[in-house]
């Protein structure tokens, strides 16, 4: 903050900022006060304070700024900014000021500012406008819109192009030298910029796409990139075949990895600063024929844990998982495939109970997300910590909630039921299709049906589908026969229960939506994922059904006694829902 003479300044014009968010009413009048104490004790901005508050979202400040000063308004968070219009103010100076021309017509120039109160700022662009002949029109911006336009002056085909023009450049050179290349070190070789910068920008490319994986492997002639963007992997790259191993070592290096073991898997953790944000990527190296493939997941922990609504709980089954996660005995199962979401909906449990008078102990294979107030662990078969052995360890711990990561075989399963028996609530995961084929699928692991009636609680069987981008969807005209079929399948779901879902269902023509393509989405009509979920409550008639039955549930003997509704009919309601496509319904399901 200014200091001395220009404080009073400073402090004057943020109450003169408050005073307008109060006469529209978005601020009271009597939190000024203590809003400005904190601005002078903290040394922040009224912006800083505002949205740490959560009285107002950074970009609805932002315009609200603009009014407030007289300046017009742009969002660019979303905008892509033509080549010719962006270089008319040189990187480095946009880059110094924190300024962005975003439009241009004939000789008029439309300029994003961040802080209208740098004049040097204002001095540099004058210069420019005055060399060019140019009209200037100044607009406030965001930081989220500057950053978003900033980083298109750096496209990631170009980096890499460059970074390949340089690297055979070096390798041309290297080839007219003498030197004998065995004698030269292999670390230090990968080293070198060009390809150093090739990772970088592969990395920072996939965490600006918002992938969850990179895969990097060798093919016959080239070495591709791709990221699994929303569960679908798409190719990015095509890199040339001779320097797949330097960005293999590269990627060790960062890793810790041992550079000359290429014969077994080989496993670490990277942890970059891409774009002001802490990021982990977890490694792994494969050997092919030959050759290493790598993959990297991306683990950006800086968004958070999403809550279950956020997931795709709503309605009866979030009721349930409510219910039963007040209990402080017993256990709570997630199943699905890998890759479908199951520890992401542990975490978001996890964080609905984590307060200071609760215990949460976790085993995990690894540790994806850090979450303050839980005590997390991660299993080292190699040196036998394996899920069994911790969960020995984490009884002498004194948890009152007990997260393994997966259960996997008989003596896992065992010391789980024990932990719930003796009055501890036991998370987990488990390989099944669905909720009901949890129960066979233990009692095949040898757990005894008379154990597993008295601890089991809940089971949420659960996939992922692709989210429909809230801003490009359109609805979409489906054949007779698929409505047909559509109505037959959630006809099995009681009335009211549907209801809680689908308002105004059979009130009017049933309508699907279908992905189309914008500037928000990257052009796929998908913007996230949503989880197509069955929860399954483990009650009275549930627990006598796995005493007589020996563990067989049908879907209607599910349904006789409980709001149930199967997977799949779940997808059908998101469907509905709007949230994504029957298509992507399908997809997820025939996986």
């Amino acid at each position: 903050m200014p200091s001395n003479s220009s404080e009073d300044l400073f402090v004057s014009k943020q109450k003169a900022l408050l005073d307008f968010l109060v006469t529209k009413g978005l601020i009271k009048a009597e939190s000024v006060n203590s809003l400005l104490e904190t601005v002078t004790k903290d040394n922040k901005t009224i912006d800083e304070v505002v949205i740490s508050a959560n009285l107002l979202k950074s970009e609805d400040l932002v315009k609200l700024k603009a009014e407030f000063l007289g300046l017009a308004y742009a969002n660019l968070t979303f905008t892509d900014v033509p080549e010719d219009v962006l270089n008319s103010i040189p990187a480095e100076i946009a880059e110094n000021y924190r300024v962005v021309c975003f439009a241009k017509e004939a000789s008029k120039i439309s300029v994003g500012l961040t802080d209208p109160d740098n004049f040097r700022a204002m001095e540099a662009l004058s210069f420019l406008a005055k060399k060019n002949n140019w009209q200037v029109e100044y607009s406030l911006i965001s930081d989220g819109s500057f950053t978003n336009a900033f980083r298109q002056y750096k496209q990631f085909g170009k980096e890499i192009s460059s970074a390949l023009k340089i690297k055979e450049q070096e390798d041309i050179s290297s080839a007219k030298e003498t030197v004998d290349s065995d004698e030269e070190s292999f670390e230090i070789m990968i080293k070198n910029a060009p390809v150093a910068k090739i990772v970088h920008e592969i990395i920072k490319h996939a965490v600006e796409a918002g992938a969850s994986d990179i895969h990097v492997e060798p093919l016959e002639n080239e070495s591709r990139v791709r990221y699994r963007i929303d569960g679908i992997l798409h190719s990015s790259l095509s890199l040339p075949k001779n320097i797949h191993d330097s960005i293999v070592a590269r990627i060790k290096v960062l890793a810790r990895l041992k550079l000359d073991e290429t014969r077994i898997p080989q496993g670490g953790r990277i942890r970059l600063t891409i774009e002001d944000k802490d990021i982990d990527f977890r490694v792994s190296c494969l050997p092919l024929m030959g050759q290493e493939k790598v993959v990297m997941r991306v683990l950006d922990t800086t968004k958070g844990v999403l809550t279950l609504e956020q997931l795709g709980f709503f309605g009866t089954n979030m009721d349930l998982v409510k219910r039963n996660i007040d209990k402080t005995v017993g256990i709570i199962l997630v199943t699905g495939p890998t890759g479908s979401g199951k520890s992401t909906t542990l975490y978001s449990i996890m964080h609905m109970l984590n307060n200071e008078g609760v215990n949460i102990v976790t085993l995990e294979d690894p540790v994806e997300y850090f979450i303050h107030g839980i005590n997390q662990s991660q299993i080292r078969p190699d040196i036998g910590f394996t899920f069994a052995a911790g969960l020995r360890s984490l009884l002498r711990q004194d948890p009152d909630v007990m997260m393994v990561g997966e259960i996997r075989d008989n003596e896992t399963a065992e010391l789980a039921i024990h932990a719930a028996l003796t009055g501890h609530l036991v998370m987990s995961t488990l390989h099944t299709n669905d909720a009901i084929g949890a129960i066979p699928r233990l009692i095949d692991m040898k757990i005894e049906p008379f154990l597993l009636s008295s601890v089991m609680d809940l089971i949420i069987a659960q996939r992922l589908a692709r989210r429909l981008c809230q801003y490009c969807k359109k609805e979409k005209v489906v054949p007779e026969t698929v409505v047909a079929d559509v109505k037959a399948k959630l006809s099995k779901i009681k009335p009211e229960i549907l209801a809680r879902y689908l308002p105004d269902y059979g009130q009017k023509p049933m309508s699907f939506y279908e992905p189309v393509g914008c500037d928000r989405c990257n052009k796929t009509g998908y913007k996230g994922r949503v989880a197509i979920i069955e929860v399954l409550d483990v009650n009275d008639f549930i627990r006598e059904s796995i005493l007589k039955d020996n563990g067989h549930i049908t879907i209607e003997m599910a349904r006789e006694n409980q709001d149930f509704i199967t997977i799949n009919e779940d997808g059908l309601i998101k469907g509905l829902q709007g949230l994504t496509s029957l298509e992507e319904v399908m997809r997820v399901m025939n996986e």
